[in-house]
């Protein structure tokens, strides 16, 4: 699944109108490297990007993207918060497009240190409204998601697809060889979040406040930035699993155990 050919690509949602695409480019099964997964969003013929990420894989992205939609018509990026797997390659994409870039202010001022002198097209997302508009009339909303990992991160909730882009909240890693897309048998897809969830969110309190905002949502899938999507039975398990999980600080004495 990590040479970015058409086939790894999958269209998770299509109305004919406003497609929601998860892109055969990113760094699954490539060794010493976070697993990461890109999305775009294309809606009466114009595009948003979400995490679209590193330096890296920018021509790995370009080119995916590009089996959609052109470069030219990529309106948005959102990025759900400020790790260099997620956004370091922004300079790059600002300038291939035109696109406004949505990143929680708090992030802003390290922006500069990705080579952007100009961010007259940077949009703070608290500054932003709750939700971009698309031109359909489609709506993704800002989901608030601080601490989950990141200070100050959001994930994007697609109203018209249902579906939940997460950034790193149920990403997953994978031993080589056993990427999947999907998250069928959840009970079995268990063993590769629980470390990275119990050491990378804050606690088990931040945990349920977001799924009680997601579970408002109803999404019918959920698109993490690592591993594989939840759909279908998954999406309640993994909400359910998350509610009840004992993380970060909830596990200060086995950390700081000597």
């Amino acid at each position: 699944m990590a040479d970015g050919t058409a086939s790894d690509d999958a269209i998770l949602f299509d109305d004919g109108e406003h497609r929601f695409i998860r892109l055969g480019a990113g760094s699954r099964g490539t060794k010493g490297v976070v697993q990461t997964t890109q999305y775009l969003i294309v809606d009466k013929g114009r595009g948003v990007l979400l995490d679209p990420g590193g330096v890296h894989l920018f021509p790995g992205v370009v080119a995916a993207a590009s089996r959609y939609i052109s470069i030219d018509d990529v309106d948005a990026i959102f990025f759900s918060h400020q790790d260099p797997d997620v956004s370091s390659g922004i300079a790059l994409w600002l300038g291939v497009t035109k696109a406004k870039i949505y990143i929680a202010d708090l992030w802003i001022r390290f922006i500069p240190h990705f080579g952007i002198v100009d961010q007259a097209r940077i949009a703070p997302i608290e500054s932003a409204g709750k939700a971009i508009r698309l031109a359909s009339g489609a709506e993704l909303a800002f989901v608030p998601s601080h601490y989950m990992h990141s200070p100050a991160a959001f994930s994007l909730y697609d109203r018209r697809a249902r579906i939940l882009f997460s950034g790193d909240i149920g990403g997953a890693v994978f031993p080589d060889g056993e990427e999947t897309a999907f998250v069928d048998d959840f009970a079995g897809h268990v063993r590769y979040i629980d470390g990275f969830h119990k050491r990378l969110m804050a606690s088990n309190s931040v945990a349920k406040r977001w799924v009680e905002n997601a579970r408002r949502l109803g999404p019918e899938m959920i698109a993490p930035q690592h591993g594989a999507v939840y759909r279908g039975a998954s999406v309640g398990a993994f909400l359910d699993w998350l509610a009840g999980l004992r993380c970060g600080v909830d596990e200060l004495d086995a950390l700081y155990r000597m």
